[in-house]
């Protein structure tokens, strides 16, 4: 799928912010996973000719014939069809390059093995980019993707010098991240909120203009980069440690005989109580990763991040203490050491999504089955490819039987609406653990379900 040729490419001028007004604008995403492919498909649905860029043979083929490559099903009567106008697909960041006037980069920000920040992909995105994007063509690349403050400009800039190329006369800089939330139809990539960074004010103020038009939400442009990097991290943060007490609650309440959620529901009627809800853990791209890198920031600079490493500290660890009150409630229930059978319902990180990144649900498991228990799980969402090697796939929640405990471990509607009479007459042991809090559990009780959940006190 091929631009028109004639389009007019001029980058960053003037006139910029009154293109960016009408549409008439290039706009290329690198980057089509789960930020990027909504962007692409938002910029496109607000009339910009767009560009998508990503290495993935599989992405690119997929979006070629007008399938959604990715485990959001919102998205799946978005794909534009082949051949469609204003929507071009390549693996090639040149050629998407060459033919935009804006590059936004949305590649993934990950923690190695040892929770260090990756910027692998944001340094090898922004060289491919800046290559192409050659001498005297203004050119505005986005970074898009969470960083920490100091991230675009320590990294990029450095790039441009050694390509010899010059910020604010080659290349515009600019970060603004993504802040949509995958699965909520209500705060997608055109419904949410967006602050802009950029070292040149006159050309923050113009990109104001492009996610305008994107956004019906509020946009604004913050000053330095280093403003809107710290801005999404803090974000993530603030969730994280508002979790992580809720999740340590969970611990202690039912030490005292108390459910978590009956006192939580009790001082939520004070009016500026900020309500969360405990689980088996924290998932995703965001949450689980980004105060990891705002430790290393905060490291880098000499000032003790206390509050945000405790925070990380029992949202990781959640999953593990979820584990031994499973193995307790079983063993307590007659379940003999190293026989149990567990069925998980769900395996993504987050209900109506298929997306297994950070899911808490992996350590849990391989908690369990370190144990010597056998785990199952059914997730709608999900192929077999997903689901780590160890855990039985089940593919019709009807056929199952024999096992001594179901764990609810994501709520997607297809498993909080299953038949748990029929469920419970196949039960080994009829013990039900709630991991997301979203189930009934008197009825279930009622029912005849051993009925538990995450900061509930036990019922054996």
């Amino acid at each position: 799928m091929k631009q028109e040729l004639g389009d007019k490419i001029m980058g960053w001028d003037a006139s910029f912010a009154s293109r960016a007004d009408s549409g008439d604008l290039s706009v290329g995403i690198i980057g089509l996973g789960y930020v990027g492919l909504p962007t692409a498909i938002g910029f496109r649905d607000a009339g910009f000719n767009v560009w998508g860029v990503d290495v993935s043979e599989r992405i690119v083929n997929a979006l070629y014939e007008g399938r959604n490559p990715l485990g959001d099903p919102d998205l799946d009567d978005m794909i534009p069809a082949p051949g469609s106008e204003r929507w071009n697909i390549t693996r090639n960041t040149a050629e998407a390059t060459a033919a935009c006037d804006v590059l936004i980069v949305t590649v993934p920000t990950p923690v190695s093995d040892d929770l260090k920040p990756d910027l692998s992909y944001v340094e090898s995105a922004g060289r491919a980019v800046f290559e192409a994007a050659g001498k005297g063509n203004r050119k505005v690349v986005i970074l898009e993707s969470t960083v920490y403050p100091g991230v675009t400009t320590s990294t990029w800039l450095p790039i441009l010098a050694e390509l010899g190329l010059v910020e604010g006369e080659d290349i515009e800089v600019a970060y603004c991240p993504e802040r949509f939330n995958p699965g909520d139809p209500n705060h997608g990539v055109r419904q949410v909120a967006r602050v802009i960074g950029c070292s040149d004010p006159e050309v923050g103020e113009s990109l104001v203009h492009l996610y305008r038009r994107l956004t019906s939400e509020d946009v604004r442009y913050v000053g330095k980069v280093e403003v809107a990097e710290a801005t999404k991290v803090i974000e993530n943060v603030q969730r994280d440690i508002n979790i992580a007490l809720v999740n340590e609650l969970a611990q202690i309440f039912p030490e005292l005989d108390l459910d978590v959620e009956d006192v939580l529901s009790a001082a939520a009627t004070k009016w500026n109580f900020h309500r969360y809800t405990p689980g088996i853990g924290v998932g995703g791209h965001c949450i689980p990763v980004d105060p990891y890198y705002m430790m290393q920031r905060a490291q880098e600079v000499g000032v003790p991040a206390e509050l945000i490493t405790a925070a990380r500290a029992v949202n990781r660890m959640m999953p593990r203490h979820v584990a031994g009150v499973l193995r307790e409630l079983m063993y307590q229930s007659g379940v003999a050491a190293g026989e149990g059978r567990v069925l998980f319902l769900g395996w993504s990180y987050k209900a109506g999504v298929g997306d297994a990144r950070e899911t808490p649900t992996e350590p849990l498991a391989m908690n369990l089955i370190e144990s010597g228990i056998s785990v199952s799980t059914w997730d709608p969402y999900l192929s077999s490819d997903d689901i780590p090697d160890g855990i039985t796939v089940v593919d019709d929640i009807g056929n199952t039987d024999g096992y001594d405990m179901v764990v609810l471990a994501t709520a997607h509607p297809e498993c909080m609406e299953i038949d748990w009479a029929a469920l419970l007459t196949r039960m080994r042991t009829p013990i039900l653990y709630d991991g997301r809090r979203v189930l009934n559990l008197d009825e279930m009780q009622a029912m005849g379900w051993k009925a538990n959940a995450v900061g509930s006190p036990p019922r054996y």
